[in-house]
């Protein structure tokens, strides 16, 4: 009860509306950003490790995708070209195009993904990885955003809406 009161006078405060629901949370957590990750201003991060760049969707597209039901990647040999779509994830709130923030040869794509989708939500860094890319032309990534710019871009974007 003091948990709900507390909650109550909380949005009240806050100018927000209270559910009937005792779990009462504020609407938007910060997503977490890797520090030695490059992120595109579409919501892609990639790795660069060597001769082999990991591509997939940041903690915050996930966040505001919600529980991802379904992910179409493209098959090794394949090429992609930075700012360009590479595939799909599908979520219960809707279908987003996936863009490449590099170009280069896909080496190898996520198996686990096509029975497991959700991992892109509990590990969109880790487990949830999505292709592997060759890079054609590694200065790419010099266009690219470092976790404090993208931190600042998201913050910036979640303002405007």
């Amino acid at each position: 009860m003091a948990l709900r009161l507390w909650a109550s006078s909380t949005a009240n405060a806050l100018k927000l509306s209270s559910s009937a629901s005792p779990a009462f949370t504020l609407s938007r957590s910060f997503s977490t950003v890797l520090e030695g990750f490059k992120y595109a201003s579409s919501h892609e991060w990639v790795k660069h490790d060597g001769s082999v760049a990991t591509i997939g969707i940041t903690d915050h597209a996930q966040d505001h995708l919600g529980e991802v039901v379904f992910v179409e990647l493209p098959e090794a040999g394949k090429s992609v070209s930075q700012g360009s779509s590479f595939g799909a994830v599908e979520s219960v709130k809707a279908t987003s195009d996936v863009n490449s923030p590099i170009s280069g040869e896909v080496i190898e794509f996520n198996t686990k993904l096509s029975d497991s989708p959700g991992l892109i939500n509990s590990g969109p860094y880790e487990d949830g990885w999505m292709i592997k890319v060759k890079p054609s032309d590694p200065s790419e990534l010099e266009s690219l955003m470092g976790a404090k710019e993208y931190t600042k871009f998201c913050e910036e974007e979640d303002a405007s809406h």
